[in-house]
């Protein structure tokens, strides 16, 4: 089967590495693979595949949405019409292209699935979680377009039919994790950073992970000199306006944004407890991860993580009074291991039982094969 894939190579963002993991597993089980994204000036990250790739041209791009330019729908029409894929898959960038693309794949009668990833609540409970509910709210009438969008979860799937998308074009399908790669094993971060516990964070440092909360809440446990908190995301301008209050003195290490795959497995098997505690979210890949490899795991109740927690796989927090809520749980995580040990024994195994991403792929080529029986005769052709 030849998939045409729309998404993102850079800026460093789920979406990327949602991309990067699933075309190289429709490569490895024999799928052709032709790879659109906006195009960047600097070279593409590690660990993807060799596959024909298509530039589009924009204005704008950054980890939240990306501004075509006036000719990029043009482009892609073209493009697509001289490949002639069996499928298109759309990995939603946040860009006015996404409305554009139901007219354009049914105009050259190409099947067109979508993924789409922003992050959400299950209500609007604060101000982040309801400016991202205005974004389902814009997004829906032309989800409703698409022959088949894919969710991460029910409580996804519940919310965008209140918005008005038919139930039959939704098809939940979670993020999934190579329980292979992602895998407890040995680890050099605890030598290196001279530390007997390690709590971790990996994501965006951006004000909708909330991770003030997490930083105050660790400030004022003062947990001692040999736990250490662990930050990898982006040095952008929110890092460097807390890096000054949340320093070494207080056991925090800042390791700023890190490219290479293999270290960050590396820093989340040195790793105990993983802390998420962001004010909205899809489902985190970064929290799968961490559950794969064996970390005991607190995160929020917003979007699909606290639904991938439940029943003793992790501790779940409110979106509300997160501080207050870490400030009782990091001594306990820090002081009672045989809690934190038996808490990432259940996250792996909730991993392995629903959430791989071999399970991930084998539901999507299911997902492929079925608009493909619906495939409509093109309208007209493209010039």
């Amino acid at each position: 089967m030849h998939i045409a894939w729309l998404g993102k190579k850079s800026p460093f963002c789920g979406n990327v590495t949602y991309g990067r993991e699933v075309t190289n597993a429709l490569l490895d089980r024999g799928h052709q693979v032709s790879f659109f994204h906006f195009a960047q000036a600097e070279p593409p990250p590690d660990n993807w595949p060799d596959f024909q790739e298509i530039s589009i041209p924009f204005l704008y791009k950054s980890q939240i949405y990306t501004i075509p330019t006036f000719k990029s729908s043009k482009i892609l029409a073209q493009a697509l019409y001289k490949l002639n894929p069996d499928v298109v898959h759309a990995s939603l960038t946040l860009s006015p292209l996404d409305f554009l693309l139901p007219e354009i794949c049914l105009d050259l009668g190409i099947p067109l699935v979508a993924t789409f990833h922003p992050p959400f609540d299950r209500k609007p409970r604060n101000l982040t979680s309801g400016t991202q509910h205005l974004m389902y709210q814009l997004y829906a009438p032309f989800l409703a377009k698409y022959d088949r969008v894919i969710i991460f979860s029910h409580i996804q799937e519940e919310l965008l039919i209140r918005l008005g998308v038919p139930a039959s074009k939704l098809a939940v399908i979670p993020n999934g994790v190579d329980v292979q790669k992602y895998s407890p094993g040995p680890s050099s971060l605890k030598a290196e950073l001279d530390a007997d516990r390690i709590f971790v964070y990996q994501g965006r440092i951006a004000p909708e992970k909330n991770i003030e909360s997490l930083l105050k809440a660790w400030k004022h446990c003062r947990l001692d000199d040999r736990t250490k908190l662990v930050i990898v995301g982006n040095h952008g301008s929110l890092a460097a306006s807390l890096m000054p209050f949340y320093g070494p003195e207080h056991g925090i290490v800042w390791l700023g944004f890190i490219a290479d795959e293999a270290q960050r497995i590396n820093i989340l098997r040195g790793s105990d407890v993983f802390v998420l505690p962001s004010l909205v979210e899809g489902l985190s890949l970064s929290l799968l991860e961490a559950m794969a490899c064996g970390l005991a795991c607190i995160a929020t109740d917003a979007g699909a993580d606290g639904e991938v927690l439940e029943d003793e796989a992790g501790v779940i927090l409110k979106t509300q009074s997160v501080a207050t809520q870490l400030k009782t749980l990091l001594p306990q995580l820090c002081e009672h291991t045989g809690w934190t040990t038996l808490l990432g024994q259940n996250a792996r195994q909730r991993v392995k039982e629903r959430y791989t991403l071999t399970d991930n792929i084998t539901h999507l080529e299911s997902l492929y094969e079925e608009v493909l029986r619906h495939q409509p005769a093109p309208l007209r052709q493209v010039s």
